[in-house]
């Protein structure tokens, strides 16, 4: 396979396994109403499906690393693509409640597994193209977050809930096919490690960089986890009407491919994006105050100033291949940042409803959101540090993530 073919699958493969990282997710919740008086569930179990992908994600996230050196990282996008195709399917098909969330946790699981391998396999390919791959990947990840949110209910009322589900699936089978030459190539072509090189994985906890990219990357992910939730509610409150609430929700995610397109770029061209940090942390406090203070004064506005605060996310995305010198440290940093992220994120919204409950009011609820802010701005003032995971991660960890880098390096001829 010559370099130019190689390249150009890879390419493919990335970008269409981009959009598969949040299909489960964005076409379930347009739909959760309806499957729930089909099936006869609770609300409380409509609530097990929205914290859902952020446990996966968070479990899967922490587990990909250790699967990644295993059997490699080309077979591992296999393994993400194959489980969120097999969960798509089965979820549409299952005939109750506790299958429905069986499925659903395997497509989240696959989803999570993706969410962390992408970018060392941007790292591995394109690492002289990071600001356009990542740009790529990110703007893959937000269209597979918008295009199901608005299409699920068109697609139900045309043909029902478990076509609506289930059409989903195809996506990820076709993200899954460019995997298998690329796994197969990648199983011939790859240099046995000496059994003396140390795997340098599982280390990103150790350095200043892991732990300040993780802090970033949690702080974004539980503020705009918690808005997706909760901004229908802020303007129900406020007297709006259901569907306004829902159309700032749609709002709120189509920024995102605002920050996808210009975030990565912004990165790499700045030797440390911190400005940008503090910038996007301001947006959001201003929002936070318009929201809770004046909310029907100017809801576009607060919801546009919320809606690119999330310019972090994507940072954090670019940031783990900038901050890491080789492909392993790539997967040890996006592992660590996406697993603990998640983890933190998804009490966003269990925390902000229990406030509110307790006070009857948005004031501590936003106060909560306010110190995640905080909590961004503290761990991005560390990750935008032009300084390397590999250089602060333990004694002589560096010198082994360059051997090991060396050794396992892929050809793409």
């Amino acid at each position: 396979m010559s370099v130019v073919r190689g390249r150009l699958l890879v390419f493919v493969a990335i970008a269409v396994s981009a959009l598969v990282l949040r299909l489960a997710v964005t076409s379930f919740s347009p739909l959760a109403a309806e499957i729930r008086d089909d099936l006869g569930f609770s609300t409380t179990v409509t609530g097990v499906f929205g914290m859902l992908p952020t446990v996966m994600f968070a479990v899967f996230g922490l587990a990909t690393p250790a699967l990644g050196r295993r059997i490699g990282l080309e077979y591992t996008a296999l393994v993400a693509m194959t489980a969120a195709a097999l969960g798509l399917v089965g979820r549409a098909l299952a005939p109750e409640t506790a299958s429905v969330l069986g499925f659903a946790a395997l497509a989240f699981a696959g989803m999570g597994i993706g969410n962390v391998v992408v970018p060392p396999l941007v790292k591995r390919y394109f690492s002289h193209r990071l600001a356009v791959m990542s740009t790529v990947y990110i703007v893959g990840v937000q269209i597979g977050t918008i295009v199901p949110a608005f299409a699920a209910v068109p697609l139900a009322e045309a043909a029902g809930w478990r076509v609506s589900l289930g059409l989903w699936a195809v996506v990820a089978i076709v993200a899954a096919l460019p995997w298998i030459p690329l796994a197969l190539r990648a199983s011939r072509t790859a240099v046995p490690v000496p059994q003396h090189a140390e795997r340098t994985s599982g280390r990103a906890w150790r350095s200043p960089v892991g732990r300040s990219l993780m802090t970033m990357f949690a702080g974004t992910a539980l503020v705009s986890y918690t808005m997706f939730a909760w901004i229908p509610e802020v303007f129900a409150d406020a007297g709006a009407s259901a569907a306004f609430g829902g159309a700032m929700v749609g709002l709120f995610s189509a920024l995102g491919l605002v920050s996808a397109f210009a975030a990565p770029s912004v990165c790499v061209r700045l030797r440390n994006p911190f400005p940008v940090v503090a910038v996007c942390a301001a947006l959001f406090v201003v929002a936070f105050a318009g929201l809770l203070f004046a909310p029907m004064a100017a809801p576009v506005l607060w919801i546009v100033l919320a809606g690119l605060g999330p310019s972090t996310f994507p940072m954090s995305l670019t940031l783990i291949n900038l901050r890491a010198r080789t492909h392993d440290g790539a997967a040890a940093l996006s592992g660590f940042t996406q697993g603990v992220g998640y983890v933190v994120a998804s009490t966003g919204p269990l925390l902000f409803g229990v406030l509110h409950d307790a006070t009857g009011g948005w004031i501590a609820p936003f106060g909560f959101l306010t110190a995640a802010v905080a909590l961004v701005v503290i761990g991005g003032w560390g990750a935008c540090k032009p300084r390397m995971l590999e250089d602060s991660w333990g004694t002589g960890d560096a010198d082994r993530a360059s051997h090991t880098e060396s050794a396992s390096t892929v050809s793409t001829k």
